[in-house]
């Protein structure tokens, strides 16, 4: 598998010292939306999709007002999937499956600039969507499921990864790629596993943390950040229990597996350095 690290929506939230730990309280901060391009076999895939074009045409629709003062968005059409597709040489009409880690709107936003791709879902997150609570009308923005995506739905998990309750694709797509349950940040929040060239797995962990150092011994997540990310968690005590099954898997298996998330930067460039 050919992988490709994307940036699919540069966020500027005030305050770089209270959401990266460094850089002054007046400067803006910067988070980024952490996607992967993946080619194999003549298909292309994503996990996750960032921002989307369709959410810059249409902004106050799609991604509301609140979004948009807090998180100050770039809304750059060059940084979304689609472009950036074309930018490889690729064409976004080959994209065939979408495998978000959970559907908020920061990760949801491309699914409109992909129709034809399925959209692998786990069903405690679609549920989110189709039988909303009224904490999910809030949280949740139904315009970037218009049309509705094409859903390859996955009710129960059929196997298990590093000894994680996990849906093996295997079958259904004949891929090596594993959706693993990580709930508490949303309701149906998944990791995504994705074997690399070299022997070592990749595994996306969406919003299950947010900074580098979450799954260290030596934890400095940035107080804004930790502010955050409790404020939007829709299970407390399962975003916990995910967070310390991450970092028992990273103690046990670092030599076998690498962790990133959708949002820090630092990791981010440490890829793409990498790349290039």
């Amino acid at each position: 598998m050919k992988i490709h690290h994307l940036n699919c929506g540069t966020m500027c939230p005030l305050c770089a010292k209270l959401i990266n730990g460094q850089g002054s309280y007046t400067e803006p901060g910067k988070l980024v939306c952490h996607c992967l391009l993946i080619e194999h076999d003549n298909r292309l895939m994503m996990v996750d999709t960032g921002i989307g074009l369709q959410d810059i045409q249409h902004r106050d629709q799609r991604l509301g007002k609140t979004f948009q003062k807090s998180f100050k968005p770039k809304l750059d059409p060059q940084e979304t999937a689609f472009e950036q597709i074309k930018q490889l040489g690729y064409d976004p009409a080959d994209v065939t499956d979408l495998f978000p880690t959970h559907l908020d709107l920061d990760h949801a936003g491309g699914f409109s600039d992909f129709p034809q791709a399925k959209v692998h879902v786990y069903q405690p997150e679609l549920e989110q969507i189709t039988q909303p609570t009224w904490k999910d009308k809030l949280r949740f923005r139904f315009n970037q499921f218009k049309p509705t995506p094409n859903w390859q739905v996955y009710k129960q998990t059929n196997s298990q990864w590093f000894g994680l309750d996990a849906i093996s694709l295997e079958e259904t797509l004949k891929l090596n790629i594993f959706i693993i349950p990580l709930i508490g940040h949303t309701k149906g929040h998944v990791g995504i596993a994705v074997p690399q060239d070299s022997g070592k797995w990749l595994l996306h962990c969406g919003d299950a943390y947010y900074h580098h150092s979450q799954l260290d011994e030596t934890d400095h997540m940035p107080t804004g950040l930790k502010f955050f990310e409790r404020m939007v968690q829709a299970i407390p005590q399962a975003r916990h229990n995910s967070l310390e099954k991450l970092k028992t898997l990273k103690a046990q298996h670092s030599d076998e597996i690498e962790f990133f998330c959708a949002h820090d930067p630092v990791e981010l460039e440490r890829y793409q350095i990498n790349e290039n």
